[in-house]
């Protein structure tokens, strides 16, 4: 079973990412492969540097995130272009990966995807996985770890979908709130029973 883990900022993905794969269940992490897939030599880079010409490039041939982003942020447009290069090559990297985990016997395959629901990707898993805080911690938790007053923050948060809306679809919530003691346990009872019992 593909299951899709997210969240949203300073809810604790990436600890119960790091919890699930010291369960031994293979984690696919979305990010990493959005960076692997614009590497020197690859499809997409190449791409990328057609349409936005070689500004977007230092000198080695690896992509200048700065520079890219100084355009994407100002143009709709050219976002749009963007993710239209590299959406489809990490969605089909992400499903290479859990064909090769599924073809060595693994039989739950996580996706950590942070924009799961934003990028309308539910389509590419059989659950969704939310790790969810109470908006009040999530704030408290993002201005301690990222030294932001309130403003910044609330703003970092709105940027997003809330986490309430998303708790609201996904099949399975992981409290986050307490200890990461709680959050263990609560992780381990659904990967030792609960999912296993439901039909598919």
């Amino acid at each position: 079973m593909r299951i899709g883990l997210t969240g949203s900022i300073a809810t604790g993905k990436s600890t119960v990412a790091d919890m699930i794969r010291g369960a031994g269940y293979p984690v696919i992490d979305a990010d990493v492969i959005a960076r692997e897939v614009v590497e020197p030599g690859t499809p997409a880079l190449e791409e990328i540097k057609s349409h936005f010409g070689d500004s977007v490039l230092y000198e080695d041939g690896s992509l200048n995130r700065v520079a890219l982003g100084d355009i994407i942020f100002h143009s709709k447009q050219e976002r749009e272009t963007l993710n239209s290069i590299v959406h489809p090559a990490v969605r089909a990297e992400m499903k290479r990966q859990a064909e090769d985990h599924e073809e060595a016997g693994a039989e739950d395959v996580f996706m950590d995807i942070p924009l799961l629901f934003e990028s309308g990707l539910e389509h590419m898993v059989y659950r969704t996985m939310v790790v969810y805080v109470q908006p009040e911690i999530q704030l408290r938790r993002l201005m301690k770890r990222d030294q932001l007053d309130m403003q910044r923050a609330v703003e970092r948060m709105q940027a997003q979908w809330s986490i309430e809306e998303k708790r609201e679809r996904a099949d399975v919530v992981i409290d986050n709130g307490r200890s990461q003691e709680e959050t263990r346990i609560q992780l381990m009872d659904w990967l030792n029973s609960k999912y296993r019992t439901r039909q598919l």
